[in-house]
């Protein structure tokens, strides 16, 4: 996906777990732009199994879609914050970082192919977990150029491990 992304910005690094809990409650710097071309929307189907015509039978949707275009899945952007995070900051002190779950999951709007999207976000929260690890609560808004609304509003959570 490198290709695929304007590399733009510099990656926020930060020391260890005790400078990273001084962003708690402020905002990120805005992320990198990644354009959501029609293969990431043919990958994706077939990673997950949705091989509805909105998404993949590009000569259909663009005849019958409200749109005029393929739609990615709503799923392929709120699965594309990791790789945002992951592109707009790293605490260097961190061995080891997971997925732990998401609140308050929504799509907006649409995310026709092509788009070009980013990460707007903040750290909620910080909090201890287990003896060396970190549940973090993102708030994080996957911002759509040229569109009002977002693609994906979601409070991503997320463990990180020293």
């Amino acid at each position: 996906m490198e290709e695929l992304q304007d590399n733009n910005m510099a990656k926020l690094e930060i020391e260890d777990f005790k400078a990273f809990r001084e962003l708690e409650g402020k905002p990120l710097p805005e992320g990198n732009w990644i354009i959501v071309t029609q293969e990431m929307i043919n990958d994706f189907a077939k990673a997950t199994g949705d091989h509805q015509w909105i998404h993949v039978d590009v000569e259909k949707a663009n005849k019958y879609s409200p749109f005029k275009k393929p739609v990615a899945h709503g799923f392929l952007s709120v699965s594309l914050l990791s790789k945002m995070l992951e592109d707009l900051i790293m605490v260097k002190s961190a061995k080891m970082g997971v997925n732990y779950g998401l609140n308050k999951v929504r799509f907006p709007s649409p995310v026709l192919v092509d788009s070009r999207l980013r990460l707007i976000g903040k750290i909620a929260n910080i909090e201890d977990y287990g003896d060396s690890g970190l549940k973090v609560i993102w708030n994080c808004t996957v911002e759509i150029e040229g569109s009002e609304k977002p693609a994906c509003v979601a409070e991503f959570i997320s463990l990180m491990f020293s």
